[in-house]
């Protein structure tokens, strides 16, 4: 059984699920379905924001930030729930596990909680923590609803085995019944467990009934070809080659594994005498590539099968290109030896994915064209390498957001200076605006204008409030009424004192009508001052707090961005030195591989010339005896 991306899917669904579980809202809710969400805390939505986007570490990040300064108390269930499928999508699966085991109370309903038992026990089993995965599984009360409760059965099988309980998961799996593809993964794994154990006859059975698979599925397919595989190479081991042989002609000659098959096709006929028969399938390995361990073992299994048919020249003959073969492939080896320790593999290896997604579901796509990469399929496909070359491209990752934090610390460093620059500039000016005292005399001045207009409205003053041009004409026909007052009183003068009496009246008229009018607007803009001043004084107050608060300010950020940094060294610090570590972890397995491949070819070496030698030496004595080459290792056992 293979755990995919879609896992974590399914565990988010199971959050919703859980959330809509909790008391207050399993009245209302069916637990099975996705409930309605609605954002209450707007630091919750931005998490949301960035993880829809498929940034899921920045969403852990701030959701981490906000939990801690609290800034979501109405998502408190579901930012633990989110919080453990992200640390899951990330790789973090012990910090996953303990958040999800902490949800599952007794307040969850039964249907919820076996679920979610079962998904954490698929989360263990693929990290290898097969104690963890089978009490999970356990917990589970019941049985699960539809195609869940046979795959759950499948997967305690599975357990069960790889914990070497072989009679509980045969007792398991006699009564499964489950999709026709899970069943063939169960039987095969059942079946390798049993040969492991010596018990081939039992495991016949099993790898029989998956060897002869009817299926056009290319994975149905190798994994037949698997079975017939391990259960052919179990009986050469047995010795009886006679059942072998059956099993490894079912292997397809265009598959990945027909290599093996096709070497041990040949030792089977070997092992009945039939050396003619052996070098049908010995020869065809022949012409394949050298970097199959098989393919180097027919080198030494063809001339060894023609010494036995006393063919002498032509196994010497081979037993020389042999061992051209081997030097020349021995060549290479230490070349590619020395390109892994070079340093070069990681970065041929990750190239323009170090910028693409990480954590746990990324997988190794393209192979570099490299003179090592041939040597290394086996190992880059390994569960070991792939795990630590993924640690090892988040420590990248993890470095580089690192990086792009201290770069922020030192713009937030040129922030605070430029601050504190603006502050040292502007505080001169600050310091006489102060203490020029202008907003008491704007007060000042405002008490003086409310005051006057309160003589005008109480003296009836109307021509106070007039416009210049009606002030004007009333100091006109004050003056002229002054000049008039000393005049004689003749017919001409008198004249003039009524025309002026007139104009007097219909100006006094306009004033006076416009009086009220003036006064309320007069009133209004008084008010419109009061705003204003009152604005200037609070601008004031906060200008003279600012004045003496921003030097603290400015120190207490200027702190916490040298600590920052100091933290941010600290930690990238520590990166370098675990980044180089797994570097020389993932570089001592590739070279590990590739020195077990050079000792596997001098192993080979050494018999070709030992074997060679020993004809030589038969051959100037009269005698015809050959050195057997090695028995072939039997194939390593698949995982579910």
């Amino acid at each position: 059984m293979f755990f995919s991306r879609s896992l974590l899917s399914r565990l988010l669904l199971l959050a919703a699920a859980l959330l809509a579980a909790w008391p207050a809202a399993a009245a209302r809710r069916d637990p099975d379905r996705l409930p309605p969400t609605r954002i209450r805390d707007l630091h919750y939505g931005d998490v949301l924001f960035y993880y829809f986007q498929g940034n899921e570490f920045e969403a852990l990040t701030r959701l981490n930030a906000y939990e801690y300064w609290n800034r979501i108390p109405h998502h408190e269930h579901e930012a633990q729930l989110l919080l453990g499928g992200l640390y899951l999508g990330l790789g973090l699966h012990n910090e996953a596990g303990a958040r999800f085991e902490k949800l599952l109370t007794p307040d969850v309903p039964a249907g919820v909680r076996n679920r979610a038992w079962y998904y954490l026990a698929q989360i263990w089993y693929d990290r290898g923590y097969l104690d963890r995965a089978e009490h999970a599984l356990r917990q589970i009360q019941g049985r699960l609803p539809g195609s869940l409760e046979p795959e759950r059965e499948h997967l305690l099988a599975n357990v069960l085995i790889r914990q070497g309980h072989y009679d509980e998961a045969v007792q398991l799996l006699s009564h499964w019944r489950g999709p026709p593809d899970w069943m063939a993964y169960a039987q095969f794994n059942l079946g390798v467990a049993l040969v492991r154990e010596g018990r081939t006859a039992e495991a016949d059975a099993h790898l029989t009934a998956v060897g002869k698979l009817k299926s056009r599925d290319p994975e149905m397919l190798a994994l037949r070809d698997r079975a017939n595989l391990a259960l052919g190479f179990a009986y050469l081991q047995a010795g009886q080659p006679a059942l072998a042989r059956p099993a490894l002609e079912r292997v397809r000659l265009e598959g990945p594994f027909s290599n093996k098959a096709l070497l041990g096709v040949g030792w089977a006929d070997a092992q009945l005498g039939d050396y003619r028969a052996a070098l049908v399938p010995w020869l065809e390995l022949r012409g394949r590539s050298l970097l199959d361990a098989a393919v180097q073992e027919s080198y030494l299994a063809v001339p060894y099968a023609y010494a036995q048919l006393k063919a002498n020249a032509e196994s010497a003959q081979n037993y020389e290109q042999a061992l051209s073969s081997y030097a020349a492939e021995n060549h290479d080896l230490d070349l590619s030896i020395a390109r892994v320790r070079s340093g070069s593999m990681l970065e041929s290896l990750l190239g323009d994915e170090q910028a693409s997604r990480s954590g746990w579901f990324w997988q190794l796509a393209n192979v570099p064209d490299a003179p090592e990469s041939r040597y290394l399929y086996p190992i880059l496909a390994g569960h070991d390498f792939q795990e630590g070359l993924k640690n090892y491209r988040d420590l990248n990752f993890l470095s580089r957001t690192l990086g792009v934090w201290a770069d922020s610390m030192d713009a937030f460093a040129n922030m605070i200076d430029t601050r504190q620059h603006a502050y040292a500039e502007r505080l001169p000016r600050v310091d006489a605006l102060l203490a020029s005292g202008i907003a008491d005399r704007m007060q000042h001045q405002r008490d003086e204008l409310e005051s006057r207009l309160n003589d005008i409205e109480r003296q009836q003053d109307v021509a106070a409030l007039g416009s210049s041009d009606e002030r004007a004409h009333w100091a006109m026909i004050g003056r002229l009424e002054a000049a008039l007052a000393t005049a004689p009183n003749d017919e001409a003068n008198n004249a003039l004192r009524e025309r002026l009496r007139l104009v007097k009246g219909v100006l006094y008229f306009r004033l006076n009508d416009a009086f009220r009018a003036r006064v309320w607007q007069e009133r209004r803009t008084i008010k419109d001052l009061d705003l204003a001043l009152h604005e200037a004084q609070e601008r004031w107050i906060r200008v003279d707090r600012a004045r003496k608060s921003v030097p603290t300010n400015t120190g207490d950020f200027a702190a916490r961005v040298a600590a920052l940094r100091t933290r941010i060294d600290t930690l990238q610090a520590r990166l370098d030195a675990t980044e180089k570590k797994q570097n020389e972890y993932l570089v001592r397995l590739a070279v590990g591989e590739l020195e077990e491949q050079k000792q596997r070819v001098a192993t080979y070496e050494v018999q070709a010339r030992f074997a060679l030698a020993s004809m030589y030496d038969r051959a100037a004595n009269g005698q015809a005896a050959v050195a057997k080459p090695a028995a072939p290792a039997a194939p390593a056992e698949g995982k579910p």
